[in-house]
């Protein structure tokens, strides 16, 4: 991934970010500085936290990459998945319900979400909730589409 553009943010931007990770996830970012990052090759447009790239806009709307959630972990909005699914959220698959153990009531239907695995906790993948989080558990259908995982050109970016 090429490297567009990368400029510091006001800190109006900032505190948009901060507020909105605060309300949608819980989660309250420790950082001196920000920087936002778009590419030539891709439509990725992320935040850089102390250089890290932790933050990424999904339709506008800042959200944790998988690295972020891991280094940040949401208190909300997040969806657990049993060892049995952890390689196919890990290649990019979307969350089907079988795969599902476990997803917080307080997710509706087109919130992004974040995908845990259960049994080390670690964040595998950020995605888009295509059913409210009561009703992610179940024997059938795609629940949860996935937009950024584990081993994904994202992950894989470093500056």
């Amino acid at each position: 991934m090429n490297v567009k553009s990368r400029h510091h943010l006001r800190s109006d931007e900032v505190d948009a970010i901060a507020t909105a990770l605060t309300d949608n996830l819980g989660v309250e970012l420790d950082a001196d500085s920000f920087e936002k990052v778009e590419f030539d090759d891709s439509d990725w447009n992320v935040v850089l936290v102390d250089g890290e790239p932790l933050v990424l806009y999904v339709d506008d709307d800042p959200f944790l990459t998988v690295r972020g959630a891991n280094e940040y972990p949401p208190e909300k909005h997040v969806v657990t998945v049993d060892t049995g699914a952890i390689s196919f959220v890990s290649d990019g698959a979307d969350i089907m319900r079988p795969g599902i153990t476990e997803a917080d009531d307080d997710i509706a239907e087109g919130d992004l979400v974040a995908i845990n695995e259960e049994s080390h906790g670690k964040f595998l993948a950020i995605g888009r909730a295509m059913a409210d989080g009561d009703d992610m558990v179940g024997d059938s259908g795609k629940v949860v589409g996935s937009i950024h995982h584990v081993g994904d050109d994202l992950f894989e970016f470093s500056v």
